[in-house]
C-alpha cells in the first residue's frame, strides 16, 4: 500500500497534478513573508521544551534558538567562548574565572547575571553526562560579581571548556533553580530567536522571531560559534508527519526546508529546477538500537549479544536509503570518522547477519518466549521502518516481538519507564546520533554505562566506567586510543546498544535558502537567509 501511494504522488507530481496543502501552512503569516522561513523537521513538534529533560534534536534545536551558551564548538569541534567574553585558569589549573561579554540580555528585558550562569551550570550538571563527571572534580562554583563567575577544582580538569560547551544552555537564575527533574515551563531565553507564545500550537507548528535587541559576537560565524546573525524575521516549524505532502509543500513554495526527505523521492527532489538535496553534516548519523538491560530477556548479557550477531547492517540500510553513497556500516563503538575509532571485538559484524549464532545465544540466556516490546515511531520514517525489520529478524529465530507504534513524543515518553513490560515498560527503541558524538564517552549520554544514572536502558558496566573515568587524563591521542580499545572490548561483551549502519542524510530545501550551518546534532536557525 505505501509503495503504490508513493508512485502514485510521483505521477501526479509529473502530470503536474495540484496537491492539497495542510491548513495549518496557511494559518500565520509574517510582516514579510519573503524574509520568513518554514521548516519541517524531524518527527514531531517537541512535547518537551526544556533541553536539560531530553537529548531529542528538536528540543536541542530550540534551545539553540533561544537560549546562549558559555562556550560553543566552531567547525573544527573545538570551543570558544560564546556569552564568556574572557576568562583565565590559574597555574596549577583548578581555578577558572569566567567574566560575562556586553550585551547579554534576557528576552523580558533584564540583564544576564553571572547568577544565571552559575544556576544554569548546577542545574545542568544534575543531569547530563559531562557535568555530572565535572562535579565529580567541583570543589565550588560561585559567583564574583554580576558578571564575573568562578569554578573552582579539587583536581585540575584540562576539558572543562569542551564540557561547557556541550548542550548547556544558560537559562534565568529563576528558572534554572527548578529541580533539574522538574521541567522549565518558561522559554525565555538571551538567544538570538524569541519563542512566540500567543503562535505555538502544541503538535502543529512553533514560531520564533528574531530578537532585535541580540548583540551578537563580532567574530565571523564558525560552526556554532562566532557571531550568530539573524537574516530572517520569522522561523516557523510546521509538523507535516506525511513525506509525500511534505515534498509537496516543499515544490508548491509553501515550505521551505525539509529535515528527512525519504530517500524513494529524491529522484522528485534532484528533478525539480527549484530544489535542492544538501548534505549538511558529512560523517552523517549512527543508527542504533537501545536495549532495556532491567527488564526480560535483556537482563541477561547473552540475549542481548544474540541481538548483536543478529543485525545485518545492510538490511537495515537498505531500507533507509537505496543510494549506497548515502550509508555505510560502522562496528566501532566510538563510530567510523572520529580518532578513537578502533576494530576491537568487532568480528560480530558479518553479511546477512548470524541469525544461528543469535538463536544459540538466546537459548544459552534461558529465553522462554517473553515479549520483546520494540517502540515504533511512526511519526519517523527511517526508525518505523527499521524497527519493523528488527521485528520481523526477531521472528524469524523464534523471539516473541512486538511493535508498539506511536509518534515520537510518545516513544520519548514511554522511553523513560524503568518496569516490566506488563507496567508500561519496554524492551527495545530505535535512534541515531551523529557520528561525532561517539568519540566523546563524557559528554554522550549513551556511552555511559553507570546504572540508574545512565542513558535510557539503564546499562550498568564498573569495569567499563573505571576507565571512562580516566578519558579526560591522558594527554595523546595515542593514549586515548588506547583507553578507547580497552572500553570498547568491554561494550560490545556488554551491548548496551546495536549498531544498525551509518547514513549521511541530506536535507531538502528550496534553492531559495541558503546559508544552513551544517553541524552534528543540531540545526541552526541563524545564519540562513531567503532570497
Amino acid at each position: 500500500m505505501t509503495i503504490s501511494r508513493r508512485n502514485l504522488f510521483k505521477a501526479g507530481i509529473a502530470a503536474g497534478a495540484a496537491l492539497s496543502i495542510p491548513s495549518v501552512l496557511r494559518a500565520q503569516t509574517s510582516p514579510n513573508a519573503d524574509r520568513t522561513v518554514r521548516m519541517v523537521k524531524a518527527g514531531s513538534i517537541p512535547s518537551v521544551l526544556d533541553p536539560v529533560l531530553t537529548t531529542s534534536g528538536n528540543t536541542s534545536d530550540h534551545a539553540y534558538a533561544i537560549y546562549d551558551t558559555l562556550f560553543a564548538l566552531d567547525s573544527k569541534f573545538m570551543p570558544q567562548p560564546q556569552m564568556v567574553g574572557k576568562w583565565s585558569a590559574s597555574d596549577d589549573k583548578k581555578t577558572y574565572i569566567f567574566e560575562l561579554r556586553d550585551g547579554l540580555g534576557w528576552h523580558d528585558g533584564a540583564p544576564v547575571t553571572a547568577a544565571d550562569c552559575v544556576a544554569s551550570i548546577r542545574r545542568w550538571a544534575q543531569i547530563k553526562p559531562g557535568g555530572r563527571f565535572m562535579m565529580t572534580r567541583v570543589q565550588d562554583i560561585s559567583k564574583k560579581d554580576d558578571k564575573t563567575f568562578t569554578i573552582a577544582l579539587k583536581e585540575p580538569l584540562g576539558l572543562l571548556p569542551n564540557v561547557l560547551a556541550q548542550f548547556l544552555y544558560v537559562m534565568r537564575e529563576k528558572d534554572a533553580d527548578k529541580p533539574a527533574t522538574e521541567a522549565v515551563a518558561a522559554n525565555i531565553g538571551s538567544g538570538p530567536f524569541k519563542f512566540n507564545e500567543a503562535l505555538a500550537r502544541p503538535g502543529a507548528s512553533f514560531t520564533y522571531d528574531r530578537n532585535d535587541k541580540y548583540v551578537p559576537r563580532q567574530e565571523p560565524s564558525d560552526g556554532l560559534a562566532g557571531g550568530k546573525i539573524v537574516k530572517v524575521d520569522r522561523v516557523i516549524w510546521d509538523n507535516i508527519g506525511d513525506p509525500q505532502t511534505a515534498i509537496a509543500a516543499l515544490q508548491a513554495g509553501e515550505i521551505d526546508f525539509y529535515e528527512t526527505p525519504p530517500a524513494d523521492l529524491f529522484p522528485t527532489i534532484e528533478g525539480d529546477p527549484n530544489l535542492e538535496l544538501q548534505v549538511l553534516y558529512k560523517y552523517g548519523q549512527d543508527f542504533f538500537l537501545r536495549i532495556n538491560c532491567l527488564q526480560k530477556p535483556f537482563d541477561n548479557v547473552k540475549a542481548r549479544q544474540a541481538v548483536l550477531h543478529l543485525v545485518d547492517q545492510e538490511a537495515f540500510l537498505r531500507v533507509i536509503s537505496q543510494d549506497p553513497k548515502y550509508t555505510n556500516t560502522v562496528t566501532s563503538f566510538f563510530g567510523s570518522g572520529n580518532p578513537v575509532s578502533n576494530d576491537e571485538n568487532a568480528g560480530w559484524l558479518k553479511q546477512g547477519g548470524d541469525p544461528e549464532k543469535a538463536k544459540q545465544l538466546f537459548k544459552e540466556a534461558g529465553y522462554a518466549g517473553e515479549k520483546v516490546v520494540i517502540l515504533q515511531p511512526t511519526d519517523w520514517a527511517d526508525g518505523s521502518n527499521t524497527s519493523q525489520i528488527l521485528a520481523d529478524a526477531l521472528r524469524k529465530i523464534g523471539v516473541n516481538s512486538e511493535l508498539a507504534p506511536s509518534d515520537w513524543n510518545g516513544l520519548a515518553a514511554r522511553r523513560s519507564n524503568k518496569g516490566p513490560i506488563e507496567d508500561g515498560g519496554w524492551s527495545v527503541f530505535i535512534t541515531s546520533d551523529a557520528d561525532f558524538a561517539r568519540g566523546d564517552p563524557i559528554t554522550t549520554s549513551h556511552l555511559a554505562l553507570n546504572g540508574e544514572k545512565a542513558w535510557y536502558g539503564w546499562p550498568q558496566s564498573d569495569e567499563y566506567e573505571a576507565l571512562r573515568a580516566k578519558w579526560v587524563d591522558v594527554e595523546t591521542v595515542d593514549e586515548r586510543k588506547a583507553l578507547a580499545r580497552k572500553m570498547q572490548r568491554i561494550g560490545w561483551n556488554y551491548v548496551p546498544e546495536v549498531l544498525l549502519g551509518q547514513y549521511t542524510a541530506p536535507i531538502a530545501r528550496r534553492k531559495t535558502l541558503t546559508g544552513l550551518i551544517g553541524m552534528p546534532d543540531v540545526i541552526p536557525m541563524w545564519n540562513m537567509e531567503k532570497a
